[in-house]
This record gives C-alpha cells, structure tokens and sequence, in this order.
C-alpha cells in the first residue's frame, strides 16, 4: 500500500460521495455462538439495535479491527451478547470490501449488550479504553483508515456524556506517559453518520471463537485507565 493511499484512507468520505450501498441487510445468524444469546433485539427490527428490554442496556464500541474488539468484549462479566457490524458512516447495509474502500464512513464496530444487574457501563469503557489506543487517529497499528477509527455511539445522550466524561478523566493518564489528546468519536448512534448499526457479513460474527489463530490488532498504550 503506498503512502498516498494510506493517506486517502485515513479522510472521512462526505455524505453525498460515500457508497449508496443496496436497502436489503444482511442476514444474522440466530445466536452468538459464544454467548448463547440473540444477537438481535427481540420484535421488529427496523435498524434500531438499542432496545433490549428491562434491564439491559446497548453501547456500540469501535477500537480497530472488530474480530478482536469483539473477543475482549464477550469474556466481560454481565455481558449478554455481543455483535459485529459497521456504524458512523452512511453507506446502507454495506458489505466488508466496501468499508475497506473508506468510501462508507463506517467503523468496524462491536454491538455490546449488557445487564444492569451485573455491570456498567463504566466498566466496560474502562475495558475499552485500555485495549486500543485511543490518541490514534483513523487507524489503530498497522490498520490503516477510517474504518480503524476509535469511537463510542451510544443509545441515549446521559450515556454519551459518560462516555465523553470517562475520556476526560482517562486523558491526564495518558499525557503523562507521552501520548496525545485522545481521538474517539464520541456520539449518540442516531447523531453518527446515518444513525445506525448494520450488522456484519456472517463469517465476520464471533471471528475468533471461529478461527482461533485469526488475525488481532491491539494497539494498547499500556495506560491504566483511573480509578
């Protein structure tokens, strides 16, 4: 890959140049085969991937390449399932080789779902932040672009602002150790890109549980988040 392209990856495509993808989603598997546990929200599902009942709450994570993001995520305790998919951009129901293209505007991004009784959000941030490198900007490691962006869409604007004020408190940490300001794209699903989650292609869905030996990206800083 040349530099020059490198660099093209890394610009955010404009909404009315972004692929105009296709209107059909893709199809998703019944159950995560790691967690047992639906990976869609029960009833009709229109692109909304936030409502999971009493007790269980949505956030939507991007930190690189969303095999591995997805495999720390499902081991968390009060975790109920978890999904792979594409958010923040604008191309409709897009397959992995148009993401890669950085001509949707999409991450790759995880669907965690969580129970209330059993953790918080803030633990799961905690996670987040301390197994990517979030002062990276459109990449994480080697992966280079848009796609590799890290970023937090979340269900409800008080959950938006956890999520911005656990950046600010983590931030001193990582000034300390040399880093820069912190890059993630922080936003409410509705307010990112078009406003929703497309799930991923199948095969992309619990990658690691699948494939083992696959693929992982952690660029982590080494930086404890606060307590």
């Amino acid at each position: 890959m040349s530099w020059g392209f490198s660099r093209a990856k890394q610009v955010m495509v404009d909404a009315g140049d972004a692929l105009s993808g296709r209107p059909t989603p893709m199809r998703v598997a019944p159950r995560n085969i790691v967690l047992d546990a639906p990976m869609v929200p029960p009833g009709p599902v229109t692109g909304g991937v936030c409502d999971w009942g009493p007790r269980r709450r949505a956030v939507i994570l991007a930190g690189g390449c969303f095999w591995g993001v997805e495999e720390i995520v499902w081991q968390l305790p009060g975790v109920y399932t978890t999904a792979v998919g594409y958010a923040g951009g604008f191309t409709p129901n897009p397959t992995y080789e148009e993401v890669c293209t950085a001509r949707t505007g999409h991450t790759e991004a995880v669907l965690v779902v969580f129970n209330e009784d059993e953790t918080d959000l803030e633990a799961l941030l905690r996670v987040f932040f301390e197994t990517h490198d979030p002062t990276q900007d459109m990449r994480q490691g080697n992966d280079i672009g848009t796609q590799y962006r890290s970023a937090v869409f979340t269900c409800s604007a008080a959950d938006a602002e956890l999520v911005r004020d656990a950046a600010q408190r983590f931030q001193p940490a990582l000034t300390a150790a040399g880093y820069g300001p912190i890059a993630t794209e922080i936003a409410e699903l509705g307010d990112a890109g078009d406003g929703r989650f497309y799930y991923a292609e199948d095969y992309h869905q619990q990658y690691l549980a699948k494939n083992p030996h696959g693929y992982r990206c952690h660029a982590a800083t080494g930086v404890s988040f606060p307590s």
